[in-house]
């Protein structure tokens, strides 16, 4: 394993760096097996056990037990892990005995391909039953993590089979993690080196009806892991006070702005909200009594296909729900349930409240989780689902709406296809890249390894990143230089070009044309100068929509995104600007201008997929110039073929395709 030892080292340092952190009391002692020496008490005690060194024995994490991990030594000989697992549970009994009832825990990392020695007595199967029954006895857990690359010879395939047979044995027996890791990043990740005891954050009835009620738990599965909270020390305590905290408190003062020097009182100070251009004062009774205050509870809303809850709608964190652990009615109730959905490829969607005082209702989305063994009963995945306000749509539109020439080729779409195939991070016959069970927080690890050096050397420099995290955070080079053929044939299929932008006027924009519309004439030629016009917003914040160059105005209106108000904004004073335009015009001379603006809106409506601002405002327009004998408007709208936001063109829009094309603005004419 001394291909590995460096990614070993640098794992099992994490693992009492982050204990230095947040489970300084805990204890941790380190045997090797497969040394050239042995050292350990059983071996003093009844003999055997040879190759097994205790380094160091069980005591408080401390920078000692850093550095022993990061320096450790290269054995040997052939290391029988049943030696080294016993050596291990013999002094945690002998440290902790049965009575104690602290969290006792074996970490066997291998690469199972060493040989285990047969007993004096009975066979390998049953020493490996009787260990687990011991560990079992005892309170310890323990997981094995088996560390393995591609194999040669059929001796080692026949000790590898045996060794995996008899670890098998122990995860049964003693519902040991057992894991299976190739690459050195999935090792990083493969220890837990910050194990969270699971809390339940609800215990009670999923509400099928008022007469049908399951009891569950409710589990976080998973949850985002943050940096250790920095607290503020201060080094004003004597160097001498054994007994000083360097805590530092923070107290805070207001103070009056007519009387700087006065200080109020909580009693005379009180919490506002702006509306508008004032504060609104609301006293915390009054905000207590607008609160929503829901009852605590799970209540079925019902069931749907599973293929309506899109993956993107999914938010935060995922709960785990599973049936009452005591309670066998319970558990054959979910099971029954969660088969019956798989059966149906249904969902179901769920409200929820976790606890009582919750100032909010949760809706959510119940997976079924079908067990494929026989000691795990079968649970539900818990989503989030958003409400309207929490969905941000940013449709785009279809690349077959753009001209032919603007699409990709036969060769060009199989040099794409290519390309993904063979950077596949999941190929057949190896193992997946980057599984997130397995990938540690590059963040993290390289925090907690320079906080440690820091506790060391204060002034020591920030060092580079680790060889194995850049794995996770920059592209493959194996991967790439194997697949170079493919990315070099991509590369060739593309041509780039400078795309200089260039002034056009507004006389030669409206003379081009474009291929491949099925629009009227000169509202394919606005709408080339539309797409253009996006395509050279200007840097410059507008705020509103000018006189000068309203289509350039509503476009950088559309596309800021440092607030949610400018989309409304620019819809509404594009309609002013267009009815303005029709209202002032002499014999027609803004038309053309109007309607450079009415497709600048339309356009922006499907971006946006609001189309039914516009076909209100289209229809209301036209009912407009109707009203105010403004037929010359309506007639050279009718000229230019202008359309309705049809369905096909955004998919909010309640106008089909044929309703879209028949709405030709016409005249009315007046029957005497």
């Amino acid at each position: 394993m001394h291909k590995v030892l460096p990614e070993l080292e640098k794992v099992c340092s994490m693992l009492v760096e982050k204990k230095l952190v947040y489970h300084k009391s805990d204890q941790v002692g380190i045997i090797l097996f497969g040394t050239e020496d042995t050292k350990n008490e059983l071996t003093r005690e009844v003999g055997g056990y040879e190759h097994v060194v205790v380094l160091q024995d069980t005591k408080v994490v401390d920078g000692d037990l850093v550095e022993a991990l990061q320096q450790l030594p290269r054995g040997t000989f052939n290391g029988d892990f049943l030696d080294a697992i016993i050596v291990g549970m013999d002094i945690l009994i002998k440290k902790f005995g049965e009575t104690d009832k602290k969290k006792k825990r074996l970490c066997l990392i291998t690469n199972a391909l060493s040989p285990v020695k047969d007993p004096f007595e009975g066979t390998k199967e049953g020493q490996v039953i009787t260990i687990a029954e011991q560990l079992v006895r005892h309170g310890m857990g323990m997981e094995s993590i088996v560390v393995r690359e591609r194999l040669n010879g059929s001796a080692t395939k026949r000790i590898m089979d045996e060794n995996d047979h008899l670890l098998n044995i122990f995860a049964k027996k003693t519902s040991a993690k057992l894991v299976y890791v190739e690459s050195p990043t999935s090792l990083l990740g493969a220890l837990r080196t910050r194990n969270i005891s699971p809390v339940t954050i609800f215990r009670g009835d999923l509400e099928l009806s008022s007469k049908m009620k399951i009891k569950v738990w409710v589990y976080k599965k998973t949850s985002e892991e943050k940096f250790p909270t920095l607290k503020k020390y201060s080094d004003k305590a004597p160097p001498t006070d054994k007994f000083a905290t360097h805590e530092v408190k923070v107290d805070y003062e207001y103070k009056s702005v007519e009387d700087p020097g006065r200080v109020v009182p909580p009693e005379e100070r009180i919490k506002g909200y702006r509306y508008g251009p004032q504060v609104v004062p609301i006293a915390p009774s009054e905000w207590d009594a607008v609160k929503f205050k829901p009852e605590k509870g799970i209540k079925l809303l019902g069931f749907t296909n599973a293929s309506n809850i899109l993956r993107h709608y999914y938010m935060k964190d995922a709960n785990v729900f599973i049936a009452d652990p005591g309670n066998t009615r319970a558990i054959l109730a979910v099971s029954a349930l969660a088969r019956a959905m798989k059966a149906e490829n249904k969902v179901a969607i769920v409200r929820c409240v976790w606890r009582h005082g919750q100032g909010n209702v949760i809706v959510g989305v119940l997976t079924p989780n079908v067990s494929d063994k026989d000691n795990i009963p079968d649970s539900f995945n818990f989503n989030v689902l958003p409400f309207v306000e929490d969905v941000r749509e940013f449709q785009f539109p279809s690349f077959n709406n753009f001209p032919a020439s603007w699409q990709p080729n036969e060769q060009q779409q199989e040099a794409a296809d290519d390309l993904v195939k063979l950077l596949d991070l999941a190929p057949s016959g190896k193992e997946e890249v980057l599984q997130p069970e397995f990938t540690p927080n590059p963040v993290l690890q390289r925090f907690y390894h320079h906080l440690d050096l820091k506790s060391k050397h204060p002034d020591a420099a920030i060092p580079p990143l680790d060889e194995t995290l850049k794995r996770i955070t920059e592209p493959d080079p194996e991967l790439f230089s194997l697949n170079k053929s493919a990315i070099d044939a991509f590369r060739r299929s593309f041509e780039l070009k400078d795309n200089p932008k260039l002034k056009k006027s507004t006389r030669r924009i409206l003379r081009e044309k474009t291929s491949g519309s099925n629009m009227g004439e000169g509202y394919a030629d606005i709408s080339v100068q539309s797409l253009n016009s996006i395509e050279n917003t200007s840097a410059v914040k507008i705020e509103k929509i000018g006189d000068l160059t309203p289509v350039q105005d509503f476009e950088t209106l559309m596309s800021r995104r440092d607030g949610p108000e400018w989309i409304g904004k620019a819809i509404k004073d594009m309609k002013n600007k267009i009815f303005d335009l029709v209202e002032d015009s002499y014999e027609g001379d803004n038309y053309p201008k109007a309607l450079e603006c009415l497709v600048a809106l339309r356009k922006g409506c499907i971006l946006e997929q609001e189309p039914k601002q516009f076909n209100d405002f289209l229809r209301h327009l036209c009912k407009f110039c109707r009203e105010k004998n403004l037929n010359s408007f309506c007639e050279f709208l009718t000229s230019k073929e202008l359309a309705l936001i049809s369905k096909t063109e955004a998919i909010d829009s309640e106008v089909c395709d044929d309703e879209a094309r028949s709405f030709l603005v016409k005249p009315d004419t007046k029957v005497e």
